[in-house]
């Protein structure tokens, strides 16, 4: 991503009215959220998965860190770090499945047949979960990974808002 092409958007976003906005190009992806103190003065998150050929992010104040900061904080301390990889590594033994889209959750493909999965149930990748109805349309929502599954959060037929989590899966 062209630094040039990112200070255009930086511009852009400190402009407009928007809160947060996240972009994925190549690869490469960069959330900016304006800070509420100062709703006029933009904040760039950490990027993950930089582009190795350019390894720095332009900040608020013009200074460049490394893209693979894992706590960009004004004030962060080495404790806050510690916490931020301990919160990294547990999010690492679970998965979580999210809503593609807008609709109804149904954990089975009619109201007599068993449920597509259970608690406790092996997934593998591709395993039918759920079917979330949008506009009359049965959309089957698989797993992208293997696991077990450990929690559904849904009851069925309740309504699913997009990128709503559904399932947490801990992956084998």
């Amino acid at each position: 991503m062209d630094l040039n092409y990112l200070k255009k958007v930086i511009k852009i976003f400190d402009d407009s009215n928007m809160a947060e906005i996240s972009i994925e190009e190549e690869g490469i992806k960069i959330k900016l959220a304006k800070n509420r103190e100062n709703k006029n003065q933009p904040i760039i998150l950490p990027a993950q998965n930089f582009n190795p050929n350019n390894n720095f992010v332009e900040t608020q104040s013009n200074a460049f860190v490394p893209s693979n900061s894992s706590n960009f904080e004004k004030g962060g301390d080495s404790s806050s770090r510690e916490q931020d990889s301990t919160q990294q590594e547990s999010k690492t033994l679970i998965h979580t499945v999210y809503s593609p889209i807008v609709g109804t959750f149904y954990r089975s493909p009619s109201p007599e047949s068993d449920p597509f999965v259970e608690i406790g149930s092996h997934v593998t990748a591709g395993t039918t979960l759920c079917i979330i109805e949008a506009m009359k349309l049965m959309n089957e929502i698989e797993c992208d990974i293997s696991g077990t599954l450990v929690k559904i959060l849904l009851e069925n037929a309740q309504p699913v808002e997009f990128n709503q989590p559904l399932f947490i899966i801990k992956p084998d």
